[in-house]
């Protein structure tokens, strides 16, 4: 699978890329020997890039992908994970962690913290779980209600983890593109994750965000691209955003998918591909919790897309005037570094 570079750094990730909150029971438990499976279906596709946070199960995610990597050589991948939420033990807890969306059970509190030793702490903590002695690449996450001190005092953290060789590349994860623009602008980071907001659905990351980006030298990984499942199975109560989708996007989701299958071909491929028709897209992230869906989302990668599809999205009014499209149409857009 081909890998391109984060910005003007060293660190390499697989355009195809393993989200690995599913592994860590996001809503439905995953078992031990399932969420290995799907760690290994992801190796043996070609991807090379693991994303995780210690959100991600209280913890759960990170401890299963550091062991399902253990033996495999540590420079033919990269490892991504996050700081920002502390892990508080919580003995006194009981219960599931339904709060967080994770069907683990509520041993642990997430705490808020973005100070500089927090994230030393955060990192500490990860690497431990993951059993590594570095991680690849670093993101503030979801610092949307923590900005100035995410900037004042995490930020210039990892800047120095950086500098150290303990992480090798550092970013911001959000939902929302226009703070991770000010991320763009105001610091050195090497990469942001853009999580639902530059899909068919959505493409608010083009305002500012993308165009930033590439005008920077800087890259984007995008996550959320089927929009919490609506662009992967349209349907009446599927989730976007995390919610119950609100008809007129759900109207236009299955309007997308009849054009779709008109050109032969489902609309999660087209919702896989979307994001490389802009240079600054370097990997989109595939939320994945078995084997089977892992290779569902290789095999999406590799089919063609017909040009003749997304001008009749355009044609309908299904996609923009001016977003850009993966050019050729059967692939992504170039190989980058």
């Amino acid at each position: 699978m081909r890998a391109r570079t984060l910005g003007r750094g060293t660190v390499r990730v697989t355009e195809l890329s393993f989200g690995a909150a599913g592994i860590g029971n996001l809503y439905t438990p995953v078992s031990d020997a399932d969420a290995r499976a799907a760690v290994d279906a992801a190796w043996h596709a070609g991807l090379r890039y693991f994303d995780t946070a210690p959100h991600y199960g209280l913890g759960l995610s990170e401890r299963r992908l550091g062991a399902a990597l253990r033996d495999r050589p540590r420079a033919e991948y990269t490892v991504s994970t996050k700081v920002g939420r502390l892990l508080a033990a919580d003995p006194g807890a009981v219960g599931e962690d339904t709060a967080g969306g994770f069907a683990v059970p509520a041993t642990h509190r997430r705490v808020w913290d973005f100070s500089a030793d927090g994230v030393l702490r955060s990192v500490e903590a990860s690497l431990d779980r993951l059993g590594l002695d570095r991680v690849d690449i670093l993101y503030l996450h979801d610092p949307d209600d923590h900005l100035p001190q995410a900037l004042d005092q995490a930020y210039p953290a990892m800047e120095r983890l950086r500098a150290e060789g303990i992480v090798g590349a550092i970013g911001a994860g959000m939902n929302h593109a226009a703070p991770l623009a000010r991320f763009l602008r105001d610091t050195d980071v090497d990469a942001v994750l853009l999580a639902g907001r530059y899909t068919l659905l959505d493409q608010s990351g083009l305002t500012e965000l993308l165009p930033e980006a590439a005008a920077r030298g800087k890259s984007v990984v995008a996550g959320g691209v089927f929009n919490s499942g609506l662009l992967a199975d349209p349907r009446p109560g599927a989730r976007y955003d995390y919610e119950a989708a609100p008809r007129p996007v759900l109207d236009r989701a299955l309007a997308a998918r009849t054009v779709a299958e008109r050109h032969g071909i489902p609309l999660r491929a087209a919702a896989l591909h979307f994001p490389f028709g802009h240079p600054a897209v370097a990997s989109v992230l595939l939320g994945a919790r078995s084997a089977g869906e892992v290779r569902d989302g290789a095999e999406l990668l590799r089919r063609a897309l017909p040009a003749g599809f997304w001008a009749e999205l355009r044609g309908s009014g299904l996609l923009p005037e001016g977003v850009p499209v993966p050019v050729p149409a059967s692939a992504p857009a170039g190989e980058g570094g």
